[in-house]
């Protein structure tokens, strides 16, 4: 499975994963928790300083990261033009934003392997109950991979609907999508139960 960790290196990837996850899970939580314009704009521009710092190849990596949250800011937008109600909508946008590049700025500067071990520890006390920590942590992991890859599916769905159409793709991208995931996931399941499944360890 590839990784998403950025080939440039930084003083970001020293810092322990376990840490790492906890500060996202903390700026994430009060992102949507604080509804105070200037703190969501002081995370965004606190976010984008630490994109700055490693310098310009760390941060078009980072803005090549977003682009697939542009459509969905945009239909967030719209929407809310059209509800009369373009305050929330840009706030809604921004923690959007601000999360998704938070998010970004973790798996960028973290191995998958070691986030994988921090999520082994946190899901440990369910193998009392049956449950395998390492299917639960791989579980994870097929989600962090996955999930910018099929943002990055739906919107060049997006753009090819726009090339094709002058209205703008809203519900009918969704079946084409749905079909899309489904072949990926028989993809990978087939690649899994070639390797033998997902190995455990007890």
């Amino acid at each position: 499975m590839l990784s998403l960790t950025s080939p440039v290196k930084t003083r970001y990837h020293r810092l322990p994963a376990a840490a790492k996850l906890l500060a996202l899970s903390l700026a994430t939580f009060l992102l949507f928790v604080i509804e105070t314009p200037v703190f969501v704009v002081a995370v965004l521009l606190a976010t984008a300083l630490l994109y700055a710092v490693p310098g310009r190849a760390f941060w078009t990596e980072g803005l090549r990261l977003l682009r697939p949250v542009v459509f969905f800011v945009a239909v967030v937008l719209v929407w809310h033009i059209v509800t009369n109600d373009v305050a929330t909508g840009i706030m809604i946008c921004l923690r959007l934003v601000a999360a998704v590049a938070l998010a970004n700025l973790v798996t960028m500067t973290t191995r998958l392997e070691d986030m994988l071990d921090v999520v082994r520890k946190l899901f440990a006390p369910f193998r009392r109950f049956g449950l395998s920590p390492d299917v639960l942590a791989f579980s994870v992991a097929l989600v962090v991979r996955f999930a910018p890859v099929l943002l990055e599916k739906g919107t060049r769905l997006a753009e090819a609907w726009r090339a094709r159409s002058a209205r703008r793709a809203r519900w009918n991208i969704i079946l084409p999508l749905t079909l899309i995931v489904l072949d990926d996931a028989d993809h990978v399941s087939e690649a899994l139960r070639a390797r033998g499944g997902v190995e455990t360890t007890y």
